[in-house]
This record gives structure tokens, C-alpha cells and sequence, in this order.
């Protein structure tokens, strides 16, 4: 209880010390305003833009399994690319054999002329789907309807568009029922499928995209091998099922046995957010560690300043000691004192810091919209900035409560 009231008076004689002293401790605290504006400012800033990054891989899927062809290094030489491509009936095996993977569609990548009335662009990005695409995708279709099993069996001359295609190919604002002349063929609108733009730092423009049958892409180009292949899971938590699954049905119709390298890759989109939360997390540890070097600089700074301050009132010390005070309450004064000064410091920071954010939250198009202060990096900064006072300012408390009263209240 006495060791409380000492600790809250001195407080309030800090607190008096700082204001008589304005200048001097704005002075002293420079170095912790900054470390701990820097530190605030840097872990929010990157938590900013991990939220962005985890949103845009939110945005394909966590459930999602990639798999596509892979020419391994010790045979690259006399392998063939085409050769380890996926070939539609290993699609089809995985589909009826892989009972942890719900769904699957391959995706065939061309690029064709399109055309509507006299506008004519060339090189237009075309996909060759199946109708599970979409939910395995996540892009939905917002006007018409999306493909299904007919239009795939009979190669239908059908064709799904974005809204970027509308503006550009100078569509109606509703083109389902709207003909187009795709490579030459002529193609009926269906329906609009919503864009989705996956730009770290927004604001890029979306392109025109045409979606086709899978069936219908083959027979528009029937050289043209499958792209990829994308996969839904069942469960986030049967990605290592899954992942066998699929490799043990390839590995049977490739006749890849014993140690042979796989002539194919498989990778799921939960693992890529996970490598990315761990290299997120270190980068975030060594910013932190980095800017808070600073915080030693203001450390040193503050033990300079209780220096001075305990040879400034060395004779106030050798009075209190004369009169009985303990050398443990002195140390404790001076201690509290810096403690004091580190936190006044800190929260000056930490409200600079939180300022630095915001306007960079308020930059259009920011990438860091979503940065925000979390209260573990505040609970640090005030940690810091007290653990910085107790260190700092250790020594010269000692030296205040080591001096002998007699030779204090004889100095000058």
C-alpha cells in the first residue's frame, strides 16, 4: 500500500517535471515518439495489405484444387510439354474416382476474333468451360442462364460474355439472344457473366472475355490440348486426401510407377494462403524489429535526460535521504519518472501513428483500406515504450539512490 502511494505520487510529480518542461521532454521523447509511430504505422500498414491479398485469394477459392500438367526437371530435355498435358479422359477419372473432390471442369484457353455489327476485336480471351465452372470458380451468371449438359453434348454455337464485352463489342445493354461472329462462327449470347477483378491495388481494367462449351472449344480447335484443370473440394480439411486421390488415379493412367517423378502437379489454393500468413507474419516481425530500433535511440536519449535531471537535483536527493527517505524510494522516483516520460512519449506515438494510417486509408484506390491498428500492436508499442523506461532509466535510478546524502546536499 505505502509502495503504491509512492509510486502514484511520484507519477504525479513526473507528470509535473514533463510540463515544467515542455521543450526538453519533447526533446528526450523524440525517439519513442517516432519508434512507436513507426512501429504502429508499419504493422497496420502490412496487416492492411495482408487483408488485401487474402481477400483477392478469397476471391478464387480456398476450396479450389489446381492441377495441370508438369514436365519435371529430368526430363525436360528429351521430354515434350505436350506429352504431360492433361488429356480429357484422366478429367473424367478423377471426376468418377476422387470422391473428396465434389467437382471439376478443364479449362481451354484460346484466343479469337470477335465481332458484332462493323465493331471487330482481335485476340479476345476465349474459355472453353464445363457448366460446373461456375461454383467452382465462384463467378456467377447475372443475366441469362450459364451452360449446361446440352450445350456441352451437341458442341452448341452458344457463348457466355462479360459486361467489359458489351461495352466494347457496342452490345445492348441486354444482349442474351444477341448474335456475335466468334473465329468466324456465329455464336449466340446466352448469358453475361459478373467480372471479377483481382488487382492487388486496384483500379486495372478488366478485358473482354467470351466463354464457350469445353466441347465446342475442341471443335473450334482440335490441336489445342486442355489448359488446366480446377477442382472443389469437399472440405479444406481433405486437401491430403484429395491430393492422393488425384495423384493415385494420374499416376495409374500415366503408368508412372515406384519412384518415377509425377508428370503432373497438383496444388491447392488453402496452401498458397497459408505461405502467405507465414511469410506475412515474419515480414511484419523483422518491419517491426527494424523500425523499432528506433525505440533504442529514444531509450538512450531518455537515460541521458534522468542523468542530467539526477545531477541537476542531487541536493534534493541528499535532503530526502537526510530526512529518511530509503534509498528504494528514491530509486523508485526516478524509475516511475522514466517510465513516466516513455509512455507520454508512446501514446504521443501511438496517436501520430493511428493519424499516418488514416491518411493513408483516405488515398484513392489504396491498397491499405482495410489497414487498421490491432490491439496486440498497441499492447506492444505501450509495452515497449514502459519496458524502454524501466531499462533506460535503471541506471540512473540506481545511481540517484546509491549517492551518500552527506556529499549530495554538499554539491554544488
Amino acid at each position: 500500500m505505502i509502495l503504491f502511494r509512492i509510486v502514484f505520487q511520484t507519477f504525479g510529480l513526473a507528470l509535473g517535471q514533463i510540463w515544467s518542461n515542455k521543450v526538453r521532454s519533447l526533446l528526450t521523447t523524440l525517439g519513442v515518439i517516432i519508434g512507436v509511430a513507426s512501429v504502429i504505422a508499419v504493422i497496420a500498414a502490412l496487416q492492411g495489405l495482408r487483408q488485401t491479398v487474402l481477400s483477392e485469394f478469397e476471391k478464387l477459392g480456398a476450396k479450389r484444387v489446381y492441377i495441370d500438367g508438369w514436365l519435371p526437371d529430368s526430363m525436360r530435355r528429351n521430354g515434350n510439354w505436350r506429352d504431360v498435358q492433361l488429356k480429357l479422359p484422366e478429367i473424367i477419372a478423377i471426376r468418377e474416382n476422387c470422391p473428396d473432390i465434389t467437382s471439376i471442369t478443364p479449362e481451354m484457353w484460346g484466343s479469337y476474333s470477335a465481332e458484332y455489327g462493323e465493331r471487330k476485336i482481335d485476340g479476345v480471351p476465349s474459355l472453353g468451360i464445363w457448366p460446373t465452372w461456375h461454383n467452382i470458380v465462384g463467378r456467377q451468371v447475372i443475366d441469362g442462364r450459364q451452360f449446361n449438359g446440352v450445350d456441352e453434348s451437341e458442341r452448341r454455337l452458344v457463348c457466355l460474355i462479360n459486361d467489359k464485352a458489351i461495352e466494347e463489342l457496342d452490345l445492348p445493354r441486354e444482349p442474351v439472344g444477341e448474335f456475335i461472329r466468334l473465329s468466324g462462327r456465329r455464336f449466340m449470347i446466352i448469358g453475361v457473366v459478373e467480372t471479377v477483378q483481382l488487382n492487388l491495388f486496384g483500379g486495372g481494367d478488366s478485358s473482354t472475355e467470351v466463354f464457350i462449351p469445353f466441347a465446342t472449344a475442341q471443335m473450334l480447335d482440335p490441336d489445342r490440348w486442355i489448359s488446366e484443370a480446377w477442382g472443389s473440394l469437399s472440405s479444406p480439411e481433405r486437401v491430403e486426401d484429395a491430393r492422393e486421390q488425384i495423384k493415385f488415379v494420374l499416376r495409374k493412367m500415366r503408368g508412372i510407377s515406384g519412384n518415377d517423378e509425377d508428370t503432373f502437379q497438383v496444388e491447392v489454393m488453402q496452401q498458397f494462403i497459408d505461405q502467405f500468413n507465414s511469410l506475412a507474419a515474419g515480414i511484419t516481425a523483422g518491419a517491426g524489429g527494424i523500425v523499432g530500433i528506433s525505440l533504442l535511440v529514444g531509450g538512450i536519449g531518455i537515460m541521458n535526460i534522468m542523468l542530467v535531471s539526477v545531477s541537476e537535483r542531487t541536493r534534493e536527493i541528499g535532503l530526502r535521504k537526510a530526512i529518511g527517505a530509503r534509498p528504494a524510494v528514491v530509486l523508485v522516483q526516478f524509475l516511475v519518472e522514466a517510465v513516466t516520460l516513455c509512455l507520454v512519449g508512446g501514446a504521443v506515438g501511438l496517436g501520430i501513428g493511428q493519424a499516418l494510417i488514416s491518411v493513408l486509408k483516405a488515398v484513392p484506390d489504396s491498397p491499405l483500406k482495410d489497414a487498421s491498428v490491432p490491439a496486440w500492436a498497441v499492447l506492444l508499442a505501450v509495452g515497449f515504450s514502459a519496458g524502454t523506461g524501466v531499462i533506460f532509466g535503471m541506471f540512473p535510478a540506481i545511481k540517484a539512490a546509491r549517492l551518500d546524502p552527506i556529499d549530495a546536499l554538499r554539491h554544488d
